[in-house]
């Protein structure tokens, strides 16, 4: 056990309560639906470039500018290389980005449900924050945004609720804030709608950042990016080179370009998504579950009369897996990815055959 006692050395130790994952369970025939993954693999020059990588390349450092990827990128969203940083995931990059940008003493403004790793690094890069409440629809209300502050971030669609915020309201924050940083977190928003990434060119203090872990299965890869404009771009790569130039190893370069390349098949996979989404959001509404209007690749559902707690343990027990958060105000909502049509389908079924019991109590 543990010494409680603080010793001489631990006083001068940086302390801060850590995020939280999702639990990475590995058992034969769960169903894995609680951290958002894509469950369909990536696209197939992913695998045909593995399969090609010369073992010469491991031997080499990796292209510290990760210019392979930055161009793929570049091309892909019809917009210039020294428009993009790419990093080890997108929390690499919020994390690089918090601490080239938000150095105010003025406290940085983030939804008081959202991404809970923005408070991990407030606290841990010592930035003061304040955190508006959503409204009684969880939704984020601009007029909270338009005072003084040291900079914004928030997520779109928003996790956990699975929000889309129309572009005009983003804008409105923009333009009341044009002399901070506001970032953009949108790892979803290729299951949403447009994405503010077009209006990096009219807001030269906008940073939009994406990952591939979601639409584009990479999970295992940790790709993440931002788009803004170049002189932001320029900082960020400041702040990275001041401490680790090869942050990207050369694999998730290449096969990040990879994953960017094939159209066809990235928007065939959204498709497939988002159908099982409309489709799963329909039958639990019919088992009694209300939601808000999922816009990302999970539904954030509680049911009128069975606590979340309850069925999360239960699902739990049949090797289900979703994820609860014990929060004010959510504690009664499960995130459930939407995994492929045949897990869902099992997942629905185990719910009927669970709520019927209930009712015959």
């Amino acid at each position: 056990m543990r010494d409680k006692r603080l010793k001489k050395w631990e006083e001068n130790i940086r302390k801060v309560v850590p995020y939280t994952p999702g639990e990475q369970p590995s058992q034969p025939g769960m169903i894995k639906l609680n951290t958002n993954e894509n469950p369909y693999p990536p696209a197939p020059g992913v695998r045909k470039a593995m399969e090609e990588m010369q073992e010469e390349r491991f031997r080499l450092y990796p292209d510290p500018t990760s210019a392979v990827l930055t161009h793929a990128l570049a091309e892909f969203y019809h917009r210039d290389p020294e428009q993009f940083f790419v990093g080890v995931g997108s929390d690499d990059v919020l994390a690089m980005a918090f601490q080239t940008f938000f150095n105010s003493k003025k406290p940085i403004l983030f939804p008081d449900i959202s991404y809970s790793f923005y408070s991990v690094w407030a606290d841990l890069f010592q930035i003061p924050y304040c955190c508006p409440a959503l409204d009684e629809n969880f939704r984020i209300r601009g007029g909270d945004y338009l005072g003084e502050n040291g900079g914004i971030i928030f997520p779109n669609p928003n996790a956990p609720t699975g929000i889309y915020m129309e572009l005009d309201e983003i804008e409105e924050i923009l333009r009341q804030n044009q002399d901070v940083i506001v970032i953009v977190d949108e790892a979803y928003i290729d299951f949403a709608g447009p994405s503010a990434m077009e209006l990096v060119d009219r807001y030269d203090n906008l940073l939009v950042v994406q990952t591939f872990s979601k639409s584009r299965s990479m999970a295992g890869m940790r790709i993440g990016f931002a788009a803004g404009n170049p002189e932001l771009i320029h900082y960020l790569n400041d702040v990275k080179f001041s401490f680790n130039s090869y942050t990207m190893n050369q694999p998730s370069q290449i096969l990040g370009a990879e994953a960017v390349k094939d159209r066809e098949y990235f928007y065939d996979t959204l498709k497939k998504i988002t159908d099982t989404r409309e489709r799963t959001k329909k039958e639990l509404a019919e088992l009694g579950f209300v939601f808000p209007d999922s816009k990302a690749n999970f539904i954030f559902a509680s049911h009128k009369t069975c606590p979340a707690k309850e069925l999360f343990e239960a699902l739990k027990q049949k090797q289900i897996y979703v994820r609860y958060f014990d929060s004010p105000r959510i504690n009664n909502y499960l995130r459930i990815t939407v995994g492929t049509d045949a897990q869902m389908d099992a997942l629905l079924a185990f719910l009927r055959d669970y709520l019927k019991g209930k009712e015959n109590i």
